[in-house]
């Protein structure tokens, strides 16, 4: 089995308007330059229920499930995805809204939908540092996952 590093999985960001059902262009910003880590952030709800067809110890039963990914690095006001995503910083509600598309590591699937951009860092830091850029994309909904034909990522758009 290959193992894949991180640095092959593809984050990309558009702007959201107001009402849209699905991304209005194929052209997509990537999140990479200086970026130094993508972790996962989901968020899983879960109940513990026990039954009567079972001895009385409870089950867990996820609940709900939003994922989110929380990303890390040097601040790039230059650099189109962290330029958007920052310029959120002073937005609320629906303003916050941006697509998220993650194409996985060997490029074989990715996942697409709306989702919301929270803790919004760009600039920040110690004087000898560089700027720091950090925020949380989590999808609003369980995103669209679509099996890709032949292991590409459809074109980051750059």
């Amino acid at each position: 089995m290959a193992r894949l590093k991180n640095a092959l999985r593809g984050h990309f960001i558009q702007a959201y308007e107001r009402g849209q059902d699905e991304p209005s262009t194929e052209e997509w910003l990537e999140l990479a330059n200086y970026i130094t880590d993508i972790s996962d952030d989901t968020n899983e709800e879960t109940e513990d229920i026990a039954y009567y067809s079972g001895d009385g110890t409870p089950e867990t039963e996820v609940t709900s499930v939003a994922m989110g990914y929380t990303v890390e690095g040097t601040y790039d006001s230059e650099d189109a995805a962290q330029a958007h995503i920052a310029s959120l910083r002073f937005e609320l509600g629906q303003g916050r809204k941006v697509w998220h598309r993650v194409v996985s590591a060997d490029g074989k699937e990715e996942f697409v939908g709306r989702a919301t951009v929270s803790a919004i860092v760009a600039g920040s830091g110690a004087a000898s540092d560089y700027e720091a850029f950090s925020c949380t994309i989590r999808f609003d909904q369980l995103p669209k996952v679509t099996k890709l034909d032949d292991g590409n990522d459809g074109g980051s758009g750059e």
